[in-house]
């Protein structure tokens, strides 16, 4: 199963682009991976946030297919440790989907259609992180977790 990043907008710092970069290339060594940046959406600035996140929703939903496994970043998503998350991937990957796909949301979250879509949600922590952070803090578990299920020593228990 091929596994993608989803994200709204481009990566602001270069701090958070070059972790990126890094946990990308070496991702690519344990499975079929890739990082997806979706387009910002045209005069953002002028719609409320409703209106934003509804924008953001029909742009990913436009982009998925049947056969994907949509799982949304949330706050309020299922919190695993390094060792769980490790499990609850494994499995992930051997389902019958053609796609994993990670969702970050944009600064005001889900539509009500992701949400619906959505086959799981998952919570990096109770802490809020910026949305450009989070794309580096996923990136790093999923390579956390490739590690783990491999047996290699970076994860630390």
């Amino acid at each position: 199963m091929k596994v993608e990043l989803w994200m709204t907008g481009k990566t602001s710092f270069a701090y958070l682009q070059e972790g990126m970069a890094l946990y990308g290339k070496r991702l690519q060594h344990y499975l079929p991976f890739q990082v997806a940046v979706l387009p910002e959406v045209k005069n953002a600035k002028n719609l409320s946030p409703e209106q934003l996140k509804e924008k953001e929703g029909e742009a990913v939903l436009s982009k998925l297919k049947q056969t994907d496994f949509l799982l949304l970043l949330d706050e309020h998503g299922k919190q695993y440790s390094s060792v769980e998350f490790a499990r609850f991937l494994e499995h992930k990957l051997q389902l019958s989907h053609s796609r994993l796909i990670i969702l970050v949301g944009g600064a005001f979250g889900f539509s009500e259609a992701l949400f619906t879509r959505a086959n799981a949600k998952l919570s990096l922590s109770k802490m809020t992180f910026s949305h450009q952070m989070v794309r580096l803090f996923v990136l790093e578990q999923i390579y956390r977790a490739m590690t783990i299920l491999r047996g290699e020593p970076y994860h630390n228990e």
